[in-house]
């Protein structure tokens, strides 16, 4: 009995030194949490728990609920339908999407068969981008349409025009006629976005009027290799808001209403949304519409170099330590970045302080800028940081505004030129010459001319650099004589129409 009772008060001493010690240390704890300093609020995560005081440092602060329906409504109202109608078969249709039909029904609508003289028609969406009713769609949308119509959230419609395209970026700029003042999006600031941040895609997919659906940026900077041309500017921001046939040329916004995108393309294997989507970054897509509605066509700058990702593999190949950033395979003899001092070897790995990770992301920075503005370039040579400022230049190598008489001449022409290097002159024995750097379909790659071509005469007058070239041609008619000679000294002649 005794060793019961003994057992008995064991039993409650140890309970109410347990009960008191926890007691004391709930106390401690209540005191430590409720400091001001250590306060931490409702996470959304734990369900009203608090997270331990330490972990505070590593976990994001997202109080509150996700709320979409500010954005959707500031923007809704601001993308349209856009209709457009072919009495022909559009070029387009064929050189953009005839080699990749997982894209072909994302941007268009085929006529069954049997019914090819009917119009073609395309279908798409735009983003109103001022009061006065300038659109911004892409480029594919309304290329060699015969006809354009956009269609408001509210069923009004209106005749379009065309201002202006631009195919290195696949955006167009259009106006409608309207005495009412229009909803629009204001931009926002692409190079801010952040992958993981909310965002949705506005657009008119299967003529549903404005459609909103959400989703996080996956990605940025993606190239994807859609546009088909070597002077594509592809840096898309990657997101897996659902979007299908019918949002291409629609609206990108974050959860402020503002601007940040204009969806482009899907990836799919069966031509509808299967998980990602890409869009060209508002910053481009001001700069690109502010050139269209200035001057009617884009001042591209450039900085006149080759460029590679730094790999791995290329860091092995150059015996160089693995650095981020840009590699420098080449440069222009006349270019903005020689006359700077950068060197082939080179690595990029800032422009104007953000970051370069790959050839897509230097490519949207210069982008945004026209010939004669300056950037300011972080590079890595032999180990050690140097910087740089760079005047960027036109693609004739000045800092000139390009007038559009000499961008048709380029156009029809569809090359790119420099100015020959004194080490080419001299080593093939000749006092002048500007090279042909780039073919795309013109008039000189079917007259067989090839790149690498230098041109030192054109209807017998001597080439000393590209304005020659335009100065000779721009009231030009009939036949041209070329002459020049190729890297391997062979001398050649040709001849074309205009």
């Amino acid at each position: 009995m005794m060793t019961q009772k003994r057992l008995l008060l064991q039993f409650l001493a140890v309970a109410f030194v347990g009960g008191l010690l926890s007691v004391l240390t709930l106390k401690a704890i209540e005191s430590f949490t409720s400091s001001p300093s250590q306060e931490i609020g409702h996470t959304g995560f734990f369900d009203n728990t608090d997270i331990p005081v330490q972990l505070t440092n590593f976990l994001p602060d997202i109080s509150g609920d996700l709320d979409f329906t500010f954005a959707a409504e500031m923007t809704v109202n601001a993308v349209v339908h856009i209709r457009t109608e072919y009495k022909r078969k559009s070029s387009v249709y064929d050189d953009f999407f005839g080699h990749l039909d997982p894209f072909r029904d994302f941007f268009f609508r085929s006529p069954p068969r049997g019914q090819s003289q009917r119009p073609i028609v395309a279908t798409g969406s735009g983003v109103i981008i001022s009061p006065d009713g300038y659109i911004i769609t892409n480029n594919h949308v309304v290329q060699e349409a015969d006809f354009i119509e956009v269609t408001l959230n509210n069923n009004d419609a209106y005749t379009a025009i065309i201002v202006g395209t631009d195919p290195t970026t696949d955006l167009a700029l259009l106006k409608i006629e309207t005495t009412q003042e229009l909803p629009h999006i204001h931009f926002g600031d692409s190079d801010s976005v952040r992958v993981g941040e909310w965002v949705l895609a506005v657009g008119n997919p299967f003529n549903l009027n404005s459609t909103v659906t959400a989703g996080i940026v996956s990605a940025k900077a993606r190239n994807i290799n859609i546009l088909g041309r070597p002077d594509a500017i592809e840096s898309f921001i990657q997101t897996d808001a659902a979007v299908n046939r019918g949002n291409s040329g629609g609206a990108l916004v974050n959860t402020k209403a503002e601007l940040i995108g204009i969806n482009a393309a899907i990836a799919s294997s069966t031509g509808s949304f299967t998980g990602y989507s890409f869009a060209i970054p508002s910053n481009i897509v001001r700069k690109v519409a502010k050139d269209l509605l200035e001057y009617g066509q884009v001042q591209r700058a450039f900085m006149g170099i080759e460029i590679r990702n730094m790999t791995s593999q290329l860091a092995k190949e150059k015996d160089i330590k693995r650095i981020n950033g840009i590699y420098i395979a080449g440069l222009n003899e006349d270019g903005a970045a020689k006359a700077a001092g950068l060197r082939e070897g080179d690595i990029i790995t800032h422009i104007d302080g953000r970051s370069l990770q790959t050839t897509a992301g230097l490519l949207e920075v210069i982008a945004t800028k026209r010939p004669g503005d300056i950037v300011q370039v972080t590079y890595n040579r032999k180990g050690r940081e140097n910087m740089t400022e760079v005047r960027l230049r036109n693609r004739l190598g000045n800092y000139d505004i390009i007038e559009k008489e000499k961008e048709n001449i380029v156009n029809l022409l569809g090359a790119t030129f420099e100015k020959a290097s004194r080490e080419e002159l001299a080593r093939l024995q000749i006092k002048h010459g500007v090279k042909i750097t780039n073919l795309e379909q013109g008039k000189i790659r079917s007259a067989g001319i090839r790149e690498g071509f230098i041109i030192t005469h054109i209807d017998r007058k001597p080439i000393r650099n590209v304005d020659d070239i335009f100065n000779i041609l721009k009231n030009h008619s009939g036949g041209v004589l070329v002459e020049g000679v190729y890297p391997n000294g062979m001398r050649a002649y040709y001849g074309f129409g205009l």
